[in-house]
């Protein structure tokens, strides 16, 4: 930083700095870093459009959780907001004294808990695993195959772990040819929550190990060298040198997941949910898909949305906070 008595302002917007360089100020270095960078605003603007009108525009829509909404009062959807009555926050009193509310709610939780105690520290310890071996073509191909998984669909998913653990799947009929009773993991709702979270880890956990080995790619050799020398053994430069190079990563990993506690895959427990049944797979997105496609109750299922999302909200801000109290930055800075 350069002293304020050091600084001398120039005519034009142009102020000089004690160094000899010339730096633009107000509009006018506005108007030149647009000038600058036009190619790149230019080729963002696509992007920014999309997520203005998906994402952005349709929030306006959670009016109608204030209302009766009933979509075929006009065909215009505009105007059948404007025409439906007002409710004020009866939704959200029928949403608290439902039943099946509070239990979408504890499903929610229980697989947010199982996936973030032992979802979230696979991607970690594979990584950790694939840095360490020291052939680079035997680290890509483990890279490739771990990751591979990430770009199937939940249908393609689910599938094969039917064909494994289901009733008809390989190690149940391998038990009944040895004389054993098989079994359907499946169908069963006692262990479908770890099922979903297995589901989860085969998925997903490539992705995670793509994001901590570039992490790993920033920590130079020279540090493992010189804990080598001064005698630290593998675990000791582990704990000393790589883990503290991932936190920051865990640390902005940890607080996106925390927010996105509530969202544990509508795709994935919408397929399975007849199998086991809705009180062990009802979570808030499928009961919010239920009764707002299925039963067309649209105020009630934007109101459990937006009661969804402000909660969400809530749980990224206190983790950020706890990530700025752990010293790192988190997704935003103080």
């Amino acid at each position: 930083m350069v002293p304020q008595a050091a600084r001398r302002e120039r005519p034009g917007g142009v102020r000089k700095t004690a160094d000899g360089r010339t730096r633009a100020t107000g509009r006018t270095g506005l108007r030149l870093r647009l000038r600058r960078d036009r190619t790149l605003i230019l080729m963002t603007l696509p992007a920014l459009l999309l997520v203005l009108v998906f994402h952005y525009i349709p929030v306006l829509g959670n009016v109608v959780a204030f209302q009766d909404y009933d979509p075929y009062l006009s065909e215009n959807g505009f105007v059948a907001i404007l025409q439906s009555p007002w409710t004020g926050l009866d939704q959200f009193e029928r949403i608290f004294a439902d039943s099946a509310f509070w239990r979408a709610v504890e499903n929610t939780l229980v697989l947010f808990l199982l996936q973030l105690v032992l979802f979230f520290p696979v991607p970690i310890v594979l990584a950790l695993l694939i840095n360490s071996v020291v052939r680079p073509r035997v680290r890509a191909v483990a890279q490739a195959i771990l990751y591979l998984p990430h770009f199937f669909s939940w249908v393609l998913v689910i599938t094969v772990f039917q064909q494994i653990f289901g009733g008809a799947g390989i190690i149940a009929q391998t038990l009944r040819q040895h004389g054993i009773e098989g079994f359907d993991l499946m169908t069963d709702p006692g262990v479908f929550k770890f099922l979903v979270t297995a589901e989860g880890v085969w998925k997903d956990a490539g992705w995670g190990i793509i994001v901590f080995l570039a992490a790993l790619s920033s920590v130079g050799n020279d540090l493992y060298e010189a804990a080598a020398m001064d005698g630290a053994g593998r675990w000791r430069r582990m704990w000393h040198i790589t883990l503290p190079a991932l936190r920051p990563v865990i640390a902005l990993l940890l607080v996106l997941r925390v927010g996105d506690a509530l969202t544990v895959g509508f795709e994935q427990l919408l397929l399975q949910r007849d199998a086991v049944g809705p009180d062990a797979a009802e979570v808030l997105d499928t009961y919010v898909w239920w009764n707002g496609i299925r039963n067309q109750d649209f105020g009630y299922a934007a109101a459990a949305g937006l009661v969804k999302g402000v909660v969400g909200v809530g749980l990224v801000l206190m983790a950020n906070k706890v990530a700025h109290l752990m010293g790192e930055q988190g997704v935003y800075r103080k």
